[in-house]
């Protein structure tokens, strides 16, 4: 198993197997059996990072409450990891040889050590149940004859997934991912809880193929997930600053015990193609003084300000975990209604349905499969129009042409987000290329007053500060019905 310390470790980026027709690493890879030889590449990189986490030094600075990390060695001293990976794999490759020789036996005794999984019998046809008894190395794809160009390649592509299953050891599939995740060089935000496991991550096609298939051959996700449950878009490991993989007691954030309101408890899934007739038939009748059907957006404000169906209705809440209280304070215009949820995904439908379904005021409930991200693939120029919002660095993916949002002090047509320019603000503002060379950079006049007046000293305090556009929002709008 990967200790905490462990975990931590920053894989290289650069080809640590040489370059040579022979090497000892590769004569040493020769000699093993097939099933320690699939473990060998990751042996080697998690070796590698060791040997390199042993280099670092750093140094704090009260003054700025930062600190600089570096390496030293052979009488150098190395700012970036990039330098040091280069450095490592040219004049230490026997050294890492060796550690990756300790890590090898050390996975072997593990496995000597471990309870057997177990294999299900020809016919009962049951899931292994004994996965999170097997070292997570066992579960980890084999990336021995993959390049390093081909993990880190470009153009790569952005997975969106999620499944809720019931996880009987988080904590072993956290590993799991995030190890899985380093060794292929894959960037983004997984959580996993007790109730399922959700992910977005980027990286070259090839690894973000390889991620697929050793998710759909793990026994607790073969049965419940298909090659339809990621969702991709252009993209890559560029779209995420980082990795980062964590348990948690929900798999998205609604604030509410996964005991209390459950997933399995949701709404009718309607695929793509069903839920665009309902919305056709939906919109004929919208004229109609008497329309008992509600097409509602499950996703945040700023999301459904760039892009939304048509003619629905969007709550203007800031976080999903609000969701529940808006459902609460408008159960009178939900009353009798049948009512046509979507989301981006999906994810935020399941549990969201389930939690308007246990109000037992709706005539029905539906959801999309999928969300608007399988939508736009079947109907591009359907009834979603503007841009979708997603949660990485690109904030937007697009299908169509329209926009529907405007620049926030000019009032053109606009829809491309940037985060606010005081330091301590959160907010994501609207403002056009004309705006912000006028300096109009903030989300509102407070903010930009602020970063004005805010002093140097004031700018090093990272924390998140809620401000006038929050003020003036109410945190759970009622609609008029």
């Amino acid at each position: 198993m990967l200790t905490c310390l462990e975990l931590d470790l920053k894989f290289p980026d650069v080809d640590v197997n040489g370059s040579e027709t022979t090497t000892p690493a590769r004569n040493f890879k020769a000699g093993l059996d097939v099933n320690t030889r699939k473990k060998f590449a990751f042996a080697k990189k998690k070796a590698f990072a060791l040997f390199v986490k042993e280099l670092q030094a750093t140094v704090h600075k009260p003054q700025t409450m930062h600190s600089d990390v570096h390496w030293k060695c052979c009488g150098l001293e190395f700012m970036d990891l990039t330098t040091i990976h280069k450095h490592v794999a040219a004049q230490h490759s026997n050294e890492v040889l060796q550690l990756t020789e300790y890590i090898l036996e050390e996975f072997a005794l593990a496995a000597a050590t471990t309870v057997p999984c177990t294999e299900p019998s020809e016919n009962s046809g049951a899931l292994i149940d004994s996965w999170n008894r097997c070292p997570i190395f066992d579960w980890l794809p084999d990336t021995s004859d993959v390049s390093q160009d081909d993990l880190t390649s470009e153009p790569g592509e952005v997975l969106l997934y999620y499944c809720y299953c019931d996880v009987k050891d988080p904590q072993w599939i956290c590993n799991w991912q995030r190890a899985m995740c380093q060794l292929l060089h894959l960037t983004g935000k997984i959580r996993i809880a007790a109730e399922g496991i959700n992910g977005t991550v980027g990286g070259s096609k090839v690894s973000t193929k390889l991620y697929i298939s050793t998710m759909l051959s793990h026994p607790l996700f073969r049965d419940m997930m298909c090659l339809e449950d990621f969702k991709t878009s252009d993209g890559g490991a560029h779209c995420f600053p980082d990795l980062r993989v964590g348990v948690f007691q929900e798999i998205v954030p609604m604030g509410i015990e996964p005991q209390k309101v459950s997933y399995k408890e949701n709404a009718i899934h309607l695929s793509p193609k069903e839920f665009h007739e309902k919305v056709t038939k939906y919109l004929s009748e919208v004229s109609k003084p008497d329309l008992n059907t509600i097409l509602l957006d499950c996703r945040n404000f700023y999301e459904s300000k760039i892009g939304q169906f048509q003619n629905c209705l969007a709550p203007d809440i800031r976080k999903f975990s609000y969701f529940p209280s808006y459902v609460d304070q408008n159960l009178e215009l939900f009353k009798d209604k049948t009512v046509l949820m979507y989301c981006t995904g999906g994810i935020r439908c399941e549990r969201g349905s389930a939690y308007l379904r246990s109000k037992s005021v709706c005539k029905e409930v539906y959801q999309l499969k999928g969300g608007i991200h399988k939508y736009l693939e079947q109907f591009p120029d359907g009834y979603f129009r503007g841009k979708l919002f997603v949660f990485d660095g690109r904030y937007t993916i697009s299908s169509n042409n329209d926009i529907i949002s405007n620049c926030c002090y000019c009032g053109i047509a606009w829809d491309e987000y940037k985060l606010c320019s005081t330091t301590r603000c959160c907010q994501l503002v609207l403002t056009c290329a004309e705006c912000r060379r006028k300096g109009l950079t903030a989300c509102c006049p407070t903010c930009q007053l602020k970063e004005v007046n805010m002093s140097p000293e004031s700018s090093q305090q990272h924390f998140k500060e809620e401000c006038e556009c929050t003020d003036k929002r109410p945190k759970i709008p009622t609609e008029n019905n």
